[in-house]
């Protein structure tokens, strides 16, 4: 993998949690979420962001120019028994793949993308799962990702 010129790839640390979540946060935004609901997960994402990076429950990458972020991608990692889809108890949820608006249009999502899929397989994962956005779908439909008969039930706070 070469990133354009100019760019740099690193792991994340905890002490990016705090731009995973400033990424997170625009994420949702770009995608049409309602702000005041982006603004009130904020302080709590990024309080599980911090743990999570901390237990190694949660993987992510970094890609910097001159020294700021302008791109990320994670991976939590879930323990769940076997199925007959799947041997393994370890399966990986990607997550906040978020490329700048200035930086988009050059396959850095992509690329993040392609190192995390590598990462899943050195870790003998057979079952990766995401949510994809609109605008994040061709890219993930060009890696093999396939819609699922998922469905979801939103429970109201009680």
């Amino acid at each position: 993998m070469t990133l354009p010129p100019g760019l740099t790839l690193r792991p994340a640390t905890v002490a990016d949690a705090q731009t995973i979540q400033a990424q997170r946060d625009a994420m949702f935004t770009d995608m049409g979420s309602d702000v005041a609901r982006v603004r009130a997960s904020s302080a709590p994402s990024l309080a599980w962001l911090r743990g999570a990076l901390t237990d190694g429950a949660y993987s992510g990458i970094l890609i910097e120019m001159d020294g700021k972020v302008v791109a990320g991608a994670g991976v939590s990692w879930q323990m769940l028994p076997p199925s007959p889809r799947t041997l393994p108890t370890l399966r990986a949820y990607i997550q906040n793949v978020y490329v700048a608006p200035e930086q988009r249009g050059q396959g850095l999502a992509r690329q993040l993308m392609e190192i995390l899929l590598a990462e899943c397989r050195a870790r003998g994962v057979e079952q990766v799962s995401l949510h994809a956005s609109d605008a994040g779908r061709p890219t993930y439909v060009k890696l093999g990702f396939v819609p699922t008969n998922e469905m979801r039930l939103t429970l109201e706070p009680s």
